[in-house]
């Protein structure tokens, strides 16, 4: 088992909100934390109103593929976030779970999901803040 802190983030088709935090903690963390994301019915491919959302912050989710949620991903993970995936995600004693109340930004347009997006910045670095000595 990794020595490093683990993070898994659900949502209902793992094709917007669960990429974006995943992409933003991989990349904000450098490595320092496991990164997952599945969803509990995933979509056909990643939203593209949030692939472009990214890459104008300089994150390409480009080749990223929407994943579905096991039970193996939630037992492997420190940290379970659920983005609106309600009762799906399964639970386990002992881990931390957050659920972050977001919009859904499936059909939406680019400049409908930048104000997600940053909103899934900022609740990155404090999840990133409260995770920090364990990724140091």
């Amino acid at each position: 088992m990794s020595s490093k802190p683990s993070v898994l983030f659900v949502c209902v088709h793992n094709a917007g909100r669960s990429q974006m935090a995943a992409a933003f903690l991989t990349t904000l963390s450098q490595g320092a934390i496991e990164v997952r994301s599945a969803g509990s019915q995933p979509a056909d491919k990643v939203n593209p109103a949030a692939v472009e959302a990214m890459a104008e912050v300089g994150i390409d989710m480009s080749a990223e593929i929407p994943k579905v949620l096991t039970t193996e991903a939630v037992q492997d993970s420190d940290v379970v976030i659920t983005m609106g995936c309600g009762d799906e995600c399964p639970y386990f004693p002992g881990k931390r779970y957050e659920d972050w109340v977001l919009e859904d930004p499936a059909g939406k347009g680019v400049e409908s999901v930048r104000p997600i997006r940053d909103d899934i910045k900022t609740r990155v670095e404090a999840l990133i803040e409260s995770l920090a000595p364990a990724a140091r």
